[in-house]
Order: structure tokens, then C-alpha cells, then sequence
């Protein structure tokens, strides 16, 4: 395994981890650690966001620009992110027909779907 593949392994690994201990700190009221939580995310947020600048530097190429194309990519990732999120929710959380949750979960992956050609383009 390369060095820049172990150090993005490893940053990743961190970075998720303390993302998803933080959101469960949040959400979870048993637990009564929300401003705990809000910290760990954060932190765990910006692990990941590091992890990125790390891994660019170290395959040389340079930071990240933006651009029309890259915001309306995380646009439209956050857009199918949310949507699939709301559709969960009204699957095991609301008394929303299962039906309408799944429909709406199939519309947010749909969107995350739509990120290949958007990013990649059609050839």
C-alpha cells in the first residue's frame, strides 16, 4: 500500500468516526450530549476536509478550485443526500405510509445517481 493511500485510509477512518459518534451524540436524547456532539462532529468534519487537502498535496495536484461544476456537484450531492434522508425518515420515524418514505428515498437516490454524469460527464 502506498504512503498516501495508508495516510487517506487512515484520516478517513478518523474523520468518519468522530462525524458519525458526534451526529449520534445529537440525535440520540438518552444520551443528553448534544453540545458534545455539535464538537465531535465538527471535529470529525474537519478531519475530513483536511484529509482532502492532504491527499491532493500529496498526489501533487493543487487544491481545490471552485468552480461552476463543483458547486452545482455538492449541490445537487447535499440536494440527494437530504432527500434520501427525509425519505428514512418517514419509513422508521414519522406514521407516514411506507409507501410515500420509500418513494421519496428512491427520489433522493436517484439524485445521488445523478452525480456520475454531472461529475464524469457522457461520452
Amino acid at each position: 500500500m502506498k504512503k498516501g493511500n495508508f495516510i487517506t485510509l487512515l484520516l478517513s477512518v478518523i474523520g468518519g468516526v468522530l462525524f458519525g459518534l458526534g451526529m449520534c451524540m445529537c440525535l440520540l436524547p438518552e444520551w443528553n450530549a448534544f453540545s458534545e456532539g455539535v464538537a465531535v462532529g465538527a471535529a470529525g468534519l474537519v478531519v475530513l476536509l483536511a484529509m482532502v487537502g492532504i491527499r491532493r498535496r500529496m498526489l501533487g495536484k493543487p487544491p481545490l478550485t471552485l468552480s461552476r461544476k463543483t458547486v452545482a456537484a455538492a449541490a445537487l450531492g447535499i440536494a440527494g443526500a437530504l432527500t434520501l434522508g427525509v425519505g428514512m425518515c418517514m419509513v422508521m420515524v414519522w406514521n407516514a405510509p411506507p409507501v410515500w418514505g420509500i418513494a421519496v428515498g428512491l427520489a433522493g437516490i436517484v439524485l445521488l445517481l445523478c452525480l456520475i454524469p454531472v461529475w464524469k460527464g457522457l461520452k
